[in-house]
């Protein structure tokens, strides 16, 4: 008897720590959900404007693509119910000292002991009227909207400087790179990649805080209205994708130069300077592209070491603090948010290649990226 009540325990405190730690699935299934959705949303859309849907392959892909709609519909009730696994803590901010009774009342006034279905359908309809519930840990009675609608502008303005600097210095480094291949350019830049991936973000970070503090004159919290505290932190932010478009346009013009089409405008006489602005760099940006609106989203959810680095108060670090804190409305609303950023990224990214290169044809399989 005694050996039976101890594996009980130990099988009751194994279930109560996955309950606790459920909350870090949310993200990777959020991802997943993004990207299905995307791959549905975008392959409609252009087999739409392309007159392909009443054709016998354009139905067998619409099929493909309900396929997936169900996966995500399925992978979204995972993460509901996922949620409501966490522990009853996460809805009370005191619950260590409410009785069983008023935690049941609590619980039931918030409608989380009626059957799931009903759970399910309530969330889906408040959530198309825009409302994602309230927070009652991170901050007690206050919608969650309301919350994300006070974060999210700082971290969007932060993120669009940050995107700006890395495309305005990242493309050309990667221009001059792949046009003067092998010359002091292309050595000066790729030093310049290799010293900002080989070092630990963290200690770079930490070095340009602790001298451009004092080089800026500014104090280590963050001041809105002051332009110089916007100065580190973007471009702390907008050194990652900097690295990433110059190394990556590098070799995709690299690519690029060894073709025939480049082959024969040489023969024709067209100047070197010529081939890498209209050919060689147009097509090597059209792999390239599908990664920026992407990159910018992300920018935009903030960074978490960056944003706790100079204290702006934006979206970095949110999602683990409630998680941290077992707000659960918090977390639903945030993984939510999370997925529709990809979503939104996956779908403008393959927008911008077919904008830059119209043979694009996502319908065809050797049409895909």
């Amino acid at each position: 008897m005694k050996n039976e009540t101890s594996v009980m325990a130990i099988l009751a405190a194994a279930l109560g720590a996955l309950c606790s730690y459920a909350s870090a699935l949310v993200v990777p299934l959020a991802v997943l959900i993004a990207v299905m959705l995307a791959d549905y949303a975008s392959g409609m859309a252009k087999a739409w404007s392309a007159g392909k849907l009443c054709s016998k392959t354009g139905l067998r892909g619409i099929l493909k693509k309900l396929g997936y709609l169900f996966m995500v519909l399925f992978s979204l009730l995972l993460v509901f119910c996922l949620l409501r696994l966490m522990p009853v803590e996460g809805y009370f901010a005191n619950y260590e000292k409410m009785t069983e009774a008023q935690i049941q009342a609590g619980l039931q006034s918030m409608g989380l002991l009626d059957p799931l279905p009903v759970q399910i359908g309530r969330f889906w309809v408040n959530m198309l009227h825009g409302d994602l519930g309230v927070s009652h840990i991170y901050k007690v009675n206050a919608s969650v909207t309301s919350i994300l609608a006070k974060k999210l502008p700082i971290s969007i303005q932060m993120g669009v400087y940050a995107m700006l600097l890395s495309l305005v210095i990242g493309i050309p480094m990667g221009l001059f790179m792949g046009r003067f291949k092998s010359r002091w350019p292309d050595k000066v830049g790729t030093a310049i990649i290799v010293l900002i991936q080989a070092v630990p973000a963290a200690v770079y970070y930490l070095y340009i805080q602790m001298y451009g503090t004092t080089a800026m004159g500014v104090g280590l919290l963050f001041d809105a209205a002051d332009w110089r505290y916007w100065v580190l932190p973007v471009c702390s932010m907008s050194l990652a994708n900097l690295a990433f478009y110059a190394m990556w346009l590098r070799r995709y013009m690299v690519d690029e130069s060894n073709k025939d089409y480049v082959r024969l405008a040489r023969a024709k006489g067209v100047s070197e300077n010529n081939i890498a602005l209209r050919h060689i760099f147009r097509n090597a940006m059209v792999p390239l592209v599908q990664y920026i609106p992407s990159a910018f989203l992300n920018t935009v959810v903030g960074s978490i070491y960056i944003e706790s680095l100079y204290s702006i108060p934006g979206m970095g670090g949110l999602l683990v603090t409630c998680v941290q804190r077992h707000d659960n409305t918090m977390v639903q609303g945030i993984v939510l948010l999370y997925a529709c950023v990809g979503i939104i990224g996956l779908i403008l990214g393959d927008l911008l290649m077919v904008l830059i290169d119209p043979r694009i044809n996502f319908g065809k399989k050797e049409g895909g990226r």
